[in-house]
């Protein structure tokens, strides 16, 4: 009698379960996609990042991203919400500002104001005097939720994204598995203090880059392993176009390299074979929601980079599947013979000599 009162306890308890995986409302309403397959076996790991070094372990909690001023400082936001100045010959470190929030996205215009984008309190521009102030928290009447990178054109645009209008820093998981494009791409005109969009239905619109002639506008889209171009200037002005698709993983920042004439992706990490095989199947990725998160499909801790020409092609690949690798890599800035690397989860910023340029890889 009590094996059976146990018997018919566990299958309560498994019903209950498997009602639970299969009816318990989740914040989430997925729509089906389908992703392509994975072009990972063309990005082996390599030592492209061997001779890195990692500075401000002490100081820089979640460096996401990396300016550097026109005196070669280098400057980066933290998970505490400083922002800090690093002087390469020195080492030294200090505090120039705070934001309150989370700054992500850094870029110089040409007369040397910092402008942030950041995740909690939209688009800020630092001044010389060391004041910050708000310059954009919504467009057209919808807030933005998470303000993610930025970047200056050549005749003092700001161009800068919008990741989701729906959800914040703290759900962007929720966002990528959804996948209904809640990203913008958007420009702030300084000139006229308004706001514009140029772009809506991005998936998770993360790094913006503008091209070295100012003629267009890259913007990376997470959640779909994508690269969008936005044309400025030129015939297709005001139409945009996938400059390079089909990523090996989830790319983040982006940022425009003049000595190399190519532009270097961060890649948060290689793709997620299980999110992959979930695209079609909305029904699953709300079971996947349902459950402990440690237990949902986890991007791998790798150090992962490309280079992209301005024809769209990888020129470089950098990647590191140590245990101790610097990761997730979400910014490279090149100056010099150096490469400046900013995580949004390590602590500290990576120095690395930057690699040799090389022809296109397949």
């Amino acid at each position: 009698m009590t094996r059976r009162i146990a018997g018919r306890g566990a299958i309560a308890v498994l019903l209950l379960l498997v009602a639970y995986l299969a009816a318990w409302p989740v914040e989430i309403d997925p729509v089906a996609w389908h992703a392509p397959p994975s072009p990972d076996r063309l990005y082996p790991p390599n030592d492209g990042f061997a001779g890195l070094e990692r500075l401000g372990e002490d100081m820089a909690d979640g460096p996401e991203a990396i300016a550097i001023d026109a005196e070669g400082r280098v400057h980066t936001g933290t998970r505490d919400g400083r922002i800090l100045r690093l002087d390469p010959a020195t080492g030294r470190f200090e505090e120039v500002a705070n934001t309150g929030g989370r700054p992500l996205g850094l870029a110089f215009d040409a007369g040397g104001h910092l402008y942030v984008a950041d995740a909690e309190k939209g688009l800020l521009v630092l001044a010389h005097s060391g004041r910050l102030r708000s310059v954009a928290s919504a467009h057209a009447g919808v807030p933005f939720r998470f303000t993610d990178d930025v970047d200056v054109a050549p005749d003092g645009t700001v161009y800068f994204t919008d990741a989701s209008s729906r959800w914040s820093i703290h759900e962007q998981r929720q966002d990528v598995i959804e996948h209904r494009g809640y990203g913008r791409l958007l420009a702030f005109h300084p000139e006229t203090g308004q706001t514009e969009l140029l772009l809506s239905g991005l998936e998770f619109a993360n790094g913006v880059a503008v091209a070295g002639d100012g003629s267009y506008v890259l913007v990376n889209e997470t959640g779909a392993y994508r690269i969008t171009r936005y044309w400025l200037a030129g015939p297709r002005r005001g139409k945009a176009e996938t400059f390079l698709d089909n990523l090996p993983g989830l790319p983040d920042n982006i940022t425009w390299s003049p000595s190399r004439r190519a532009f270097w992706v961060a890649l948060y990490s290689p793709r997620v074979p299980a999110l992959d095989r979930l695209a079609g199947r909305p029904w699953l990725r709300k079971v996947v929601m349902r459950i402990p998160r440690f237990l949902q499909p986890q991007p791998a801790p790798q150090g992962f980079a490309i280079a992209v020409s301005e024809a769209g092609q990888v020129v470089a690949s950098l990647r590191d599947a140590t245990p101790h690798a610097y990761a997730p890599v979400t910014s490279v800035r090149e100056r010099g013979d150096v490469l400046w690397l900013g995580s949004v989860e390590a602590r500290g910023i990576a120095r690395l000599p930057a690699p040799q340029s090389s022809g296109a890889r397949p």
